[in-house]
């Protein structure tokens, strides 16, 4: 039986989805604006070719010397914004669940990807979503459409986190029906067996995309400064667990660690962009970050 469509066009859901587009919206809006360049930062400065303008195009981008010979609005395209192809993979699986504040690690991934996506578009790349657990859950075509946000904003906003993660399946899947190059974003935990997330990430690679990860973990994930006796409840099947924490912290801390350092020098071998995002750093400065690594990639093409 099909679910109600009132789990799909509920206030809740519907107050997310606007929650997520508002805050997309200042964060690029609000970090664009403190920047000396133009937010048109990962393209080829090499002109391909114009089109006619159409409302939401940035007027800066009118070629008026077009307009005084036709007496129509032509806006410029370059190489890079005809070119780029950017996948979204987030993340659904029951361990982003987890939230030690008001923020769970969905929450926050929902956020971030929102924002990429607003970014994206703004500067008319094409957006696509692939919303996934053990399997693919929530999917939105790549577009490039301003309108298109709010069609990833709903996919995000359908999902539930209940069940385990399959990462080399679903990394596997979108290499093999992405056939034009492009660029993947995972947005995830990472709580998955490391061979075979890199497996499947060696798989895009191969396939010549550009990947980059955001390794998105709760503060107290990351710092473990609980106190007290304190009864972990597992997610994903990993079981339940009452302890002392302060007797476990170091030897946790250390896993963390290790954990975070082979995840960094895995990605560094198969060249590959890695990020670790705290659920309390502000967006601002994980675009900045995302913003030098296009810029990056801009000068490697070129």
């Amino acid at each position: 039986m099909a679910p109600h469509v009132d789990k799909y066009l509920s206030p809740e859901a519907i107050s997310r989805i606007s929650r997520l587009e508002i805050q997309a919206r200042n964060v690029v809006e609000g970090f664009l604006s403190g920047q000396h360049r133009s937010p048109y930062f990962g393209q080829s400065i090499e002109f391909v070719q114009h089109r006619e303008y159409v409302p939401g195009d940035d007027v800066r981008r009118i070629d008026w010397k077009a307009w005084s010979k036709t007496d129509k609005y032509y806006v410029k395209q370059y190489e890079e914004e005809t070119n780029l192809r950017t996948t979204i993979l987030a993340d659904v699986s029951e361990s982003m669940q987890f939230g030690s504040g008001s923020t769970t690690k969905y929450d926050y991934a929902c956020s971030l990807a929102a924002a990429l996506t607003y970014l994206l578009l703004r500067q008319q790349d094409a957006v696509s979503l692939v919303a996934f657990d053990d399997a693919i859950r929530g999917l939105a075509p790549s577009r490039s459409r301003q309108t298109h946000l709010g069609t990833i904003l709903s996919v995000l906003a359908q999902q539930e986190q209940v069940r385990k993660t399959d990462m080399y399946g679903i990394l596997r899947t979108v290499a093999d029906e992405k056939s034009q190059k492009g660029m993947v974003v995972l947005i995830s935990d990472l709580f998955a067996p490391r061979d075979s997330l890199f497996k499947g990430l060696r798989l895009l690679r191969q396939r010549g995309h550009d990947v980059l990860i955001f390794h998105v973990l709760d503060d107290q994930e990351l710092n473990f400064e609980y106190s007290g006796t304190t009864k972990f409840v597992g997610l994903e099947a990993t079981g339940d667990l009452v302890c002392d924490p302060r007797s476990l912290r170091d030897g946790y801390q250390a896993a963390m660690q290790e954990f975070l350092d082979e995840t960094r020098r895995r990605c560094a071998r198969n060249v590959i962009d890695y990020r670790t995002i705290a659920t309390s750093e502000p967006l601002d400065a994980v675009l900045r970050q995302y913003m030098n690594y296009r810029v990056g990639l801009s000068a490697r093409r070129q």
